[in-house]
């Protein structure tokens, strides 16, 4: 081999080690941004970490609502109507949120079970489920404002 191929070797050998360093800091950096969506059948069933970051999902159950003494600080459960998460938030919720309606929460579980929300997010009109919620509560087998499971058929009798 002469010298000038040697050379020419050792630098694209040297071009592939830097992007592959490069490929895995970026890889990385994506990692630790990735918030995933849970339903609360999911945190139920052990499939969270506590203290990792992601967003929950579900519909507000009725009478859960509990707002705090200085009204920023608002607890409530939040259901994929089989399993039923405590999520607790202090800030300012969104003019849309209300009891039997759907939102996404982003925040972390604490050791006692607890999902403590960092933001709140609401549906924006009667008619809008985000599609994470609709995904969790059709995996639960039960959609909002129905009699029927989701999935199942329906009989008429004439």
């Amino acid at each position: 081999m002469t010298p000038k191929r040697k050379q020419r070797l050792l630098l694209v050998a040297a071009m592939l080690v830097g992007v592959s360093v490069a490929v895995i800091f970026l890889l990385k950096a994506f990692n630790s941004n990735i918030m995933l969506f849970q339903s609360p059948s999911d945190i139920i069933a052990g499939k969270v970490k506590e203290g990792s970051r992601f967003r929950i999902g579900g519909m507000v159950v009725e009478g859960s609502v509990e707002r705090g003494d200085t009204g920023l600080t608002t607890q409530f459960q939040l259901t994929d109507t089989a399993n039923k998460v405590p999520v607790i938030y202090e800030g300012i919720l969104p003019d849309l949120f209300s009891e039997g309606q759907g939102i996404v929460a982003m925040g972390s579980l604490d050791s006692s079970g607890l999902f403590v929300a960092t933001e709140v997010l609401a549906k924006h009109d009667e008619n809008y489920m985000p599609p994470e919620v609709a995904d969790a509560l059709k995996k639960a087998g039960k959609m909002p404002g129905t009699a029927a499971n989701y999935g199942g058929s329906t009989v008429v009798n004439p």
